[in-house]
């Protein structure tokens, strides 16, 4: 694919669902620098996510991977096949963010197996190997369960912990305030994980879909933001033409409810040409 002219900008993401290399592309040479690839609710499976990894990271985009759940298997393949970012969802408290989190992290830091495979260019390891790849994946877990956020300043205290991922929608229902609706105490919340990652002096990730999100997110000083879902996207590109040919009929006086209803092109005496 051709070089964008467009400069990639790692604090806006995109949020995928499947493996769509025509949505990196177009990404990219929007200027989106970042990709959340959701692993948790989306359908990916092991042979796409070892081709699609490289091709996002290929593309100059950084590759911010959600796994399956809070497991040894999903954190170690995500950072085997080379995310910048394994994001571990359903992190309950610090206790349970220590377990989990060590998973990215080598010996004696953390309890991450070796895999000869392609972050160790298909060969052995060596110690300073071993502390660059530490020093440069990054492991957030997803701060969307009560506990997590009781614990927060624990949870960022952690040495495997390189930063935390808001999960807006579960910590709402987990913390007894129904769907959520960007609610007051939804943003007491979050300045909550904010005002503590600025104390650890750690990055925090927002997906933030609404204006009020993003004007939230660039005042509390967010790292990264993921700015619209992929699916999202096809959803307002689908109906923004259906909605503008709506509203032509309309002005027509025509019946667009009826098969065949058009109104009739303007003939060559209602032409200016």
């Amino acid at each position: 694919m051709p070089v964008p002219s467009v400069t990639a900008d790692r604090r806006f993401a995109v949020w995928l669902s499947d493996p769509s290399a025509a949505a990196v592309e177009i990404a990219r040479g929007m200027g989106y620098g970042a990709v959340v690839l959701d692993i948790e609710h989306g359908s990916f499976d092991l042979a796409d996510l070892e081709r699609f990894v490289p091709f996002i990271k290929a593309s100059g985009m950084e590759v911010l991977a959600k796994v399956l759940g809070p497991e040894r298997g999903p954190v170690q393949q995500a950072l085997d096949f080379g995310a910048d970012v394994v994001v571990i969802p359903h992190v309950e408290d610090a206790a349970h963010a220590r377990t989990v989190t060590g998973f990215a992290k080598f010996p004696p830091l953390g309890d991450r197996s070796f895999a000869g495979g392609r972050t160790a260019s298909y060969g052995g390891m060596t110690d300073p190997w071993v502390r660059e790849q530490d020093s440069r994946t990054r492991c957030y877990p997803m701060i969307e369960d009560a506990g997590a956020v009781e614990e927060i300043e624990a949870i960022l205290a952690l040495p495997t912990v390189d930063g935390v991922f808001v999960g807006p929608s579960d910590l709402s229902l987990r913390r007894g305030r129904g769907a959520y609706a960007r609610t007051e105490g939804d943003f007491e919340d979050m300045w909550r994980i904010a005002d503590a990652a600025a104390a650890a002096r750690k990055p925090w990730f927002l997906p933030a879909w609404s204006p009020e999100e993003k004007e939230f997110a660039v005042r509390a000083g967010v790292d990264q933001m993921a700015l619209i879902m992929q699916h999202g996207a096809l959803a307002a590109g689908f109906s923004a033409p259906l909605e503008t040919t709506r509203r032509i009929l309309a002005d027509a006086g025509a019946d667009h409810e009826q098969a065949g209803a058009y109104p009739a092109a303007p003939g060559p005496e209602g032409r200016d040409d």
